[in-house]
Protein backbone atom coordinates (compact mmCIF):
# COMPACT_ATOMS: atom_id res chain seq x y z
CA UNK A 1 0.00 0.00 0.00
CA UNK A 2 1.24 3.28 -1.09
CA UNK A 3 2.22 5.81 1.79
CA UNK A 4 -0.99 8.08 0.38
CA UNK A 5 -3.17 5.00 0.87
CA UNK A 6 -1.98 4.08 4.39
CA UNK A 7 -2.57 8.41 5.49
CA UNK A 8 -6.04 7.71 4.33
CA UNK A 9 -6.64 4.81 6.38
CA UNK A 10 -4.98 6.34 9.32
CA UNK A 11 -7.49 9.24 8.36
CA UNK A 12 -10.78 7.42 8.38
CA UNK A 13 -9.08 5.33 11.52
CA UNK A 14 -9.02 8.83 13.65
CA UNK A 15 -12.32 10.41 11.99
CA UNK A 16 -14.26 9.73 14.91
CA UNK A 17 -17.32 7.91 16.36
CA UNK A 18 -19.63 9.36 13.52
CA UNK A 19 -17.73 6.94 10.99
CA UNK A 20 -17.50 3.66 13.17
CA UNK A 21 -19.64 1.00 12.77
CA UNK A 22 -21.39 -0.65 15.73
CA UNK A 23 -21.13 -4.85 15.91
CA UNK A 24 -23.26 -6.10 13.83
CA UNK A 25 -25.56 -7.91 16.53
CA UNK A 26 -26.28 -4.52 17.40
CA UNK A 27 -28.09 -3.67 14.53
CA UNK A 28 -32.14 -3.92 13.73
CA UNK A 29 -33.15 -5.21 10.57
CA UNK A 30 -32.76 -3.12 7.87
CA UNK A 31 -30.21 -0.90 8.97
CA UNK A 32 -26.60 -1.23 9.03
CA UNK A 33 -23.49 0.71 9.23
CA UNK A 34 -20.03 -0.35 8.04
CA UNK A 35 -16.97 1.51 8.15
CA UNK A 36 -15.07 3.35 4.89
CA UNK A 37 -12.72 1.07 3.93
CA UNK A 38 -9.83 2.88 2.10
CA UNK A 39 -7.89 0.60 -1.00
CA UNK A 40 -7.25 3.45 -2.84
CA UNK A 41 -4.23 5.32 -2.57
CA UNK A 42 -4.75 9.44 -3.47
CA UNK A 43 -2.27 8.46 -6.24
CA UNK A 44 -4.58 6.73 -8.07
CA UNK A 45 -7.56 8.74 -7.48
CA UNK A 46 -5.40 11.29 -9.37
CA UNK A 47 -4.42 9.26 -12.10
CA UNK A 48 -7.69 8.82 -13.28
CA UNK A 49 -8.77 12.77 -12.89
CA UNK A 50 -8.59 13.63 -16.45
CA UNK A 51 -9.87 9.63 -17.68
CA UNK A 52 -12.86 9.61 -19.63
CA UNK A 53 -15.54 7.44 -18.65
CA UNK A 54 -15.88 5.74 -22.43
CA UNK A 55 -12.19 5.13 -22.24
CA UNK A 56 -12.42 3.39 -19.12
CA UNK A 57 -15.89 1.35 -20.76
CA UNK A 58 -13.61 0.36 -23.51
CA UNK A 59 -11.07 -0.89 -21.26
CA UNK A 60 -13.38 -3.08 -19.55
CA UNK A 61 -15.25 -4.82 -22.20
CA UNK A 62 -17.28 -1.73 -23.75
CA UNK A 63 -20.83 -3.58 -21.57
CA UNK A 64 -20.66 -1.89 -17.92
CA UNK A 65 -21.60 1.42 -16.24
CA UNK A 66 -25.15 2.98 -15.44
CA UNK A 67 -28.14 3.32 -17.28
CA UNK A 68 -31.01 5.56 -17.39
CA UNK A 69 -29.08 8.62 -15.48
CA UNK A 70 -29.29 11.87 -16.34
CA UNK A 71 -26.27 14.76 -14.93
CA UNK A 72 -28.43 17.59 -13.37
CA UNK A 73 -25.47 19.92 -13.06
CA UNK A 74 -25.78 21.03 -16.75
CA UNK A 75 -21.94 21.30 -17.15
CA UNK A 76 -20.32 18.85 -19.37
CA UNK A 77 -16.79 19.87 -17.67
CA UNK A 78 -17.99 18.42 -14.69
CA UNK A 79 -16.46 15.29 -13.48
CA UNK A 80 -16.45 12.77 -11.30
CA UNK A 81 -13.97 10.50 -9.53
CA UNK A 82 -13.76 9.17 -6.26
CA UNK A 83 -14.03 6.08 -4.15
CA UNK A 84 -18.12 5.19 -3.47
CA UNK A 85 -19.45 6.10 -0.28
CA UNK A 86 -22.29 3.24 -0.84
CA UNK A 87 -26.26 3.60 0.92
CA UNK A 88 -29.05 1.46 0.49
CA UNK A 89 -32.15 3.45 1.27
CA UNK A 90 -36.02 2.97 1.70
CA UNK A 91 -37.70 4.29 -2.16
CA UNK A 92 -38.36 7.60 -0.72
CA UNK A 93 -36.22 8.07 2.42
CA UNK A 94 -33.01 9.60 3.18
CA UNK A 95 -32.16 9.14 6.78
CA UNK A 96 -29.49 7.25 6.22
CA UNK A 97 -28.22 9.40 3.53
CA UNK A 98 -28.20 11.95 5.84
CA UNK A 99 -25.80 9.73 8.22
CA UNK A 100 -23.72 9.03 4.97
CA UNK A 101 -22.91 12.91 4.95
CA UNK A 102 -21.54 12.64 8.58
CA UNK A 103 -19.43 9.76 7.76
CA UNK A 104 -17.85 11.17 4.18
CA UNK A 105 -14.59 12.25 3.97
CA UNK A 106 -13.76 14.76 0.99
CA UNK A 107 -13.74 14.12 -2.12
CA UNK A 108 -16.31 10.89 -1.91
CA UNK A 109 -18.79 9.85 -4.05
CA UNK A 110 -22.11 9.29 -2.38
CA UNK A 111 -23.54 6.20 -4.61
CA UNK A 112 -27.18 5.88 -3.44
CA UNK A 113 -29.46 3.05 -4.48
CA UNK A 114 -32.89 4.34 -4.44
CA UNK A 115 -34.34 1.29 -6.04
CA UNK A 116 -35.27 3.70 -9.05
CA UNK A 117 -38.31 5.23 -7.42
CA UNK A 118 -38.61 8.50 -8.62
CA UNK A 119 -41.78 9.24 -6.33
CA UNK A 120 -40.04 11.03 -3.67
CA UNK A 121 -36.85 12.53 -4.16
CA UNK A 122 -33.61 11.67 -2.04
CA UNK A 123 -31.74 14.65 -1.84
CA UNK A 124 -32.44 18.23 -2.70
CA UNK A 125 -31.33 21.67 -2.23
CA UNK A 126 -30.31 22.11 1.10
CA UNK A 127 -28.39 18.94 1.35
CA UNK A 128 -26.86 19.99 -1.82
CA UNK A 129 -25.21 22.88 0.15
CA UNK A 130 -24.20 20.80 2.96
CA UNK A 131 -22.49 18.44 0.64
CA UNK A 132 -20.65 21.35 -0.99
CA UNK A 133 -19.31 22.56 2.57
CA UNK A 134 -18.21 18.74 3.36
CA UNK A 135 -16.47 19.06 -0.40
CA UNK A 136 -18.22 15.89 -0.99
CA UNK A 137 -17.16 14.96 -4.47
CA UNK A 138 -20.56 14.13 -6.10
CA UNK A 139 -23.48 11.90 -6.40
CA UNK A 140 -25.35 8.96 -7.94
CA UNK A 141 -28.74 8.29 -7.23
CA UNK A 142 -30.61 5.60 -8.63
CA UNK A 143 -34.21 7.56 -7.42
CA UNK A 144 -35.06 10.88 -7.37
CA UNK A 145 -33.57 14.57 -7.10
CA UNK A 146 -35.53 17.65 -6.51
CA UNK A 147 -34.30 21.47 -6.43
CA UNK A 148 -33.06 21.30 -9.97
CA UNK A 149 -32.18 25.32 -9.96
CA UNK A 150 -29.69 24.65 -7.29
CA UNK A 151 -27.95 21.97 -8.96
CA UNK A 152 -27.97 23.61 -12.62
CA UNK A 153 -25.07 26.04 -11.50
CA UNK A 154 -22.10 23.20 -11.78
CA UNK A 155 -21.23 23.36 -8.51
CA UNK A 156 -21.73 19.74 -7.48
CA UNK A 157 -22.19 16.89 -9.69
CA UNK A 158 -25.53 14.57 -9.42
CA UNK A 159 -26.22 12.09 -11.91
CA UNK A 160 -29.59 10.46 -10.90
CA UNK A 161 -32.74 8.79 -12.09
CA UNK A 162 -35.45 11.54 -12.32
CA UNK A 163 -36.52 14.23 -10.21
CA UNK A 164 -40.03 15.61 -8.52
CA UNK A 165 -40.85 18.31 -5.81
CA UNK A 166 -41.77 15.72 -3.72
CA UNK A 167 -39.99 15.06 -0.46
CA UNK A 168 -38.31 12.50 1.60
CA UNK A 169 -39.33 11.02 4.66
CA UNK A 170 -36.67 10.44 7.31
CA UNK A 171 -37.73 7.22 9.45
CA UNK A 172 -35.62 4.67 7.68
CA UNK A 173 -34.45 1.68 7.37
CA UNK A 174 -31.33 1.72 5.73
CA UNK A 175 -27.44 0.86 4.96
CA UNK A 176 -24.40 2.74 4.56
CA UNK A 177 -21.02 1.07 2.77
CA UNK A 178 -23.15 -2.32 1.73
CA UNK A 179 -22.74 -3.46 -1.91
CA UNK A 180 -25.60 -2.17 -4.04
CA UNK A 181 -27.01 -2.11 -7.16
CA UNK A 182 -27.88 1.72 -8.70
CA UNK A 183 -28.88 1.76 -12.13
CA UNK A 184 -27.28 -1.66 -13.56
CA UNK A 185 -23.48 -1.51 -11.50
CA UNK A 186 -23.07 -3.22 -8.97
CA UNK A 187 -20.79 -0.72 -6.69
CA UNK A 188 -19.35 -1.90 -2.94
CA UNK A 189 -17.78 1.06 -0.97
CA UNK A 190 -14.50 1.94 -1.72
CA UNK A 191 -14.83 1.24 -5.50
CA UNK A 192 -13.56 3.85 -7.65
CA UNK A 193 -16.09 5.98 -10.01
CA UNK A 194 -16.09 8.15 -12.51
CA UNK A 195 -18.55 9.92 -14.44
CA UNK A 196 -18.49 12.51 -16.86
CA UNK A 197 -20.90 13.99 -19.74
CA UNK A 198 -21.01 10.14 -20.90
CA UNK A 199 -22.25 8.97 -18.26
CA UNK A 200 -20.92 7.18 -14.89
CA UNK A 201 -19.19 3.82 -14.06
CA UNK A 202 -18.10 1.67 -11.33
CA UNK A 203 -14.41 0.61 -11.34
CA UNK A 204 -14.05 -2.24 -8.31
CA UNK A 205 -11.25 -1.18 -6.36
CA UNK A 206 -9.29 -4.93 -6.96
CA UNK A 207 -9.14 -3.56 -10.79
CA UNK A 208 -8.02 -0.02 -10.53
CA UNK A 209 -4.09 -0.23 -10.23
CA UNK A 210 -4.27 -2.98 -13.26
CA UNK A 211 -6.81 -0.83 -15.74
CA UNK A 212 -4.16 2.14 -15.32
CA UNK A 213 -2.09 1.27 -17.98
CA UNK A 214 -4.48 -0.38 -20.53
CA UNK A 215 -6.29 2.98 -19.82
CA UNK A 216 -3.13 5.27 -21.03
CA UNK A 217 -2.10 2.58 -23.72
CA UNK A 218 -5.73 3.15 -25.24
CA UNK A 219 -5.89 7.11 -24.60
CA UNK A 220 -2.31 7.13 -26.68
CA UNK A 221 -4.12 5.01 -29.35
CA UNK A 222 -6.82 7.23 -29.83
CA UNK A 223 -4.52 10.11 -30.26
CA UNK A 224 -2.81 8.60 -33.36
CA UNK A 225 -6.62 7.54 -34.83
CA UNK A 226 -7.61 11.24 -33.86
CA UNK A 227 -4.53 13.12 -35.46
CA UNK A 228 -4.87 10.55 -38.78
CA UNK A 229 -8.75 11.40 -38.84
CA UNK A 230 -7.49 15.10 -38.75
CA UNK A 231 -4.81 14.57 -41.33
CA UNK A 232 -7.27 12.58 -43.81
CA UNK A 233 -4.62 9.47 -43.56
CA UNK A 234 -6.86 6.91 -42.43
CA UNK A 235 -5.93 3.33 -43.47
CA UNK A 236 -8.90 2.18 -45.15
CA UNK A 237 -7.25 -1.57 -44.66
CA UNK A 238 -8.66 -0.79 -40.87
CA UNK A 239 -12.21 -1.80 -41.88
CA UNK A 240 -11.70 -3.55 -45.31
CA UNK A 241 -10.08 -6.31 -43.41
CA UNK A 242 -12.96 -6.66 -41.07
CA UNK A 243 -15.43 -6.56 -44.12
CA UNK A 244 -13.62 -8.89 -46.08
CA UNK A 245 -13.28 -11.36 -43.34
CA UNK A 246 -17.41 -11.71 -42.94
CA UNK A 247 -17.20 -12.41 -46.87
CA UNK A 248 -17.58 -8.98 -48.40
CA UNK A 249 -16.06 -8.74 -52.00
CA UNK A 250 -14.07 -5.49 -50.68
Amino acid sequence: MSSNAKNHVADRDNSGASGAAAPQAAWPVGYRIEPMPALIGDDLLAAFADVPVAVAGDCMGRCIGAQGLRAYHENVHTRLCGRALTVRVRPGDNLMIHKAFMMASPGDIVVIDGGGDTSQALIGGLMRTTAITRRIGGFVVDGAIRDLAEWADGRMPVFARGHTHRGPSKDGPGEINIPVACAGMVVHAGDLVLGDADGVICIPAAEVAALLPRVRKHLEKEAAIRLSNERGTSDPERFDAVLRAKGLPV
